[in-house]
This record gives C-alpha cells, structure tokens and sequence, in this order.
C-alpha cells in the first residue's frame, strides 16, 4: 500500500531493486553451489591432490573473487538502477504534470490551456495531443455557448419589451384588447417561439451534432420541389424564379439540403426587387456538384460578404427583423452544407448589381460524409 502511494521515481526504482537483487541472488547461488565443487573437480584432474595447501589456497582465492565480484554487482546494479529510474522518471513525470496541471485548469474552466508534445514517448506524445484537441472542442463549445446567449440575450430584448409595453398598456387600461392588439402580441410570441427553433438549430450545427440521412438524391427533382414551395411568393412580389438541372444524381440528406435552398430561395426574394429574376441552377462534374443561387437584387458590399454568414448578422434594412427572418438562416444553411463536407460561399459584383451563393458538394458519399 505505502509502494502504491509513492512518487512514479520511488516505484521505478523499487521495481528495478527487485530485478536486481533476483538477478545478484541468482548468482550467489550458482557461485555457492554450483561454483566450488565444479573448481575442485577441476583443479583435482589439473594434478593438485587434494587435502593439499594448494588446493585450499586455490579454492579460498576463488571464494574471496567470487564474493567481491558480487559486491562490485551490487554496488554498480543499485547505482545504475537509482540513475535509470531518475531518468525514466522525470522524463515520464515532467508531461505527466503538465497534463494534470492542464487538466485541473480545464475542471475549473480554463480552456484556453495546452500542453506541448515533448517527444516523452509515442504513448505520451498521443496523449497530449488527444488532451490538446479536447480543449479545443471545449474551447469551440464554449465560445459558441457564450455567443448564442449573448446573441439570444439580444435578440429577445424587442419581442419581450413590446409584449411587456403591451402587457403594462393593458393593466393599465390604457391599451384596449382589440384585433391589433392581438396581432402585434401573436406576431412577437411567433418570433419568439422561431427565434428558439432557431437559436436550436444553430447550436447543434455549429456544435456537429446534426444527424443527416444521405441517400441518391435527383437534383432535378429537388430544385423543381423547393422552386415550387416558394413560386407563389415570388408571384405574388412579381420576381421570376428559374431553374436548370444540368447534374444528375447527389448522395445527400434531402430534408437538410432543402432547408438550405429554401433559405437562400427566400433571402433571394427579400433582396430582390420587383421585376427582378432569381435562378436556381445545378451544374456538376464526376466528383462535384454546383448549385448555385442568384439574384439580381440589392447586391452586397465587401464587408457585407466577410459577415453574411455569422449569427444575427444585418448589413442593411432588408435583414432587420422588421422585414422576416431572424438573421441566423444563413449560419444554419453555412454548418449543413459543412456537415456534407461542402462549402456555402456568397459574392457579389457590389450594391445593385446582385449576389450569387454557390453550393459545393462532393457527389460520393465517401467524400461528402468523411
């Protein structure tokens, strides 16, 4: 018990104690048993008769040898097992308390610690690389928890306070319960409840944790389905929406990649002005597939491409939450087009000249589900 609760250079060197007094008991042995009466054999057939002075001088030689060659063993067995157990020791022992400081960092919620690979050892070296890439999943889950409540903190701050304007209106008597009032009140719950989903949806994206079901999927088919979903909208505003499949077949989750076109759809409707066109079109190569969607509506500005996908983002009055949408659509369709293992990008020539996102998905399952 006390040998378990000891330091690693303590257990190290009693282990090679022990190997080394088994080795030296080993030959004591063989010197004290098998040794002398091998001798005396021999030295009786050499010629030396026995009982004789010679004999017991030669063979007393032969013990006294024997005896400091075992005590020379001893001595450079114990000096060699204590420097070999130093060694190992604190080669083991300095990433072992790296690890164990780094580890009670994390616990109390440091995750921005790492601890670097000191080439102690492939089984040492994999592990802390395996602890380094844990903190980095913390670190990424963390940071997405502390933007999403900050995020989400901001984003209910309108709906709650028309609803608490509302509310204290209607105690008060001054504010009668009427159909307007029940609309205004309806809508902020409804982008209350959506802005849940949303928020939802968004932290398991970006978090990995999506469950996608990839199957043989018709690209004509899907892009005639999500055009088909919104073309009374687009009528109804007076946007022509067209399409064109030139790919054939993708393996893909059909339910997820229509959430994406059916949010770029509806982005390309709210940018768009009447009279404008929007085209959602499917192009492919033996290992690729292209969708792409573009409009010819309000365009975006450099800084507005290197924002349009982060959470809540708004860069002019057609995203404020006056005019739909939660400004998380984007972000959502960005992490399910990833967890096919494609790309979501967005471009444009600059403000009135349109925007055209492009969708990049590897046509094998083995490279879109890796």
């Amino acid at each position: 018990m006390r040998l378990r609760n000891s330091g690693l250079a303590a257990r190290l060197f009693a282990t090679q104690l022990i190997v080394v007094a088994a080795s030296l008991l080993g030959a004591v042995a063989v010197a004290t048993l098998a040794g002398p009466p091998l001798f005396h054999e021999h030295l009786e057939l050499a010629g030396i008769p026995g009982g004789s002075p010679e004999l017991f001088h030669v063979e007393q030689a032969y013990r006294d040898a024997n005896l400091i060659t075992l005590a020379v063993a001893l001595g450079t067995g114990l000096a060699c097992a204590l420097l070999a157990s130093f060694l190992l020791s604190r080669t083991i022992r300095t990433p072992l308390e790296q690890l164990t400081a780094a580890a009670a960092e994390v616990a109390h919620g440091n995750y921005d610690v790492r601890v670097p690979v000191l080439g102690a050892g492939v089984e040492l070296d994999s592990l802390a690389r395996a602890f380094n890439m844990m903190a980095d999943q913390l670190t990424r889950t963390e940071e997405t928890r502390q933007r999403i409540l900050s995020d989400l903190a901001h984003e209910m701050s309108t709906p709650v306070s028309v609803l608490s304007v509302y509310l204290e209106g209607l105690q008060d008597e001054v504010v009668e319960w009427n159909p307007t009032t029940d609309a205004v009140m309806a809508e902020q719950l409804a982008r209350l409840t959506r802005l849940v989903e949303d928020i939802d949806d968004v932290s398991r994206a970006e978090e990995g944790r999506i469950d996608l079901d990839p199957a043989p999927l018709p690209l004509a088919d899907l892009l005639e389905t999500c055009a088909a979903a919104v073309r009374e909208n687009y009528a109804a505003k007076g946007v022509t929406l067209t399409t064109a499949a030139d790919a054939d077949v993708l393996i893909a989750d059909r339910q997820r990649l229509a959430q994406v076109l059916d949010n770029l759809l509806s982005n390309a409707l709210r940018h768009t002005p009447p009279k404008g066109t929007v085209s959602l079109t499917a192009t492919g190569t033996s290992d690729t597939v292209l969708i792409r969607v573009t409009d010819t509506g309000d365009g975006m500005t450099a800084d507005q491409l290197t924002h349009i996908f982060e959470r809540f983002y708004r860069g002019d009055t057609a995203r404020d939450r006056d005019h739909g949408g939660s400004g998380i659509g984007l972000t959502i369709s960005h992490a399910l087009i990833a967890a096919h293992g494609g790309t979501l990008t967005a471009s444009s020539a600059g403000p009135g000249h349109g925007s055209e996102f492009t969708i990049e998905l590897p046509r094998t399952p083995g490279k879109a589900y890796p």
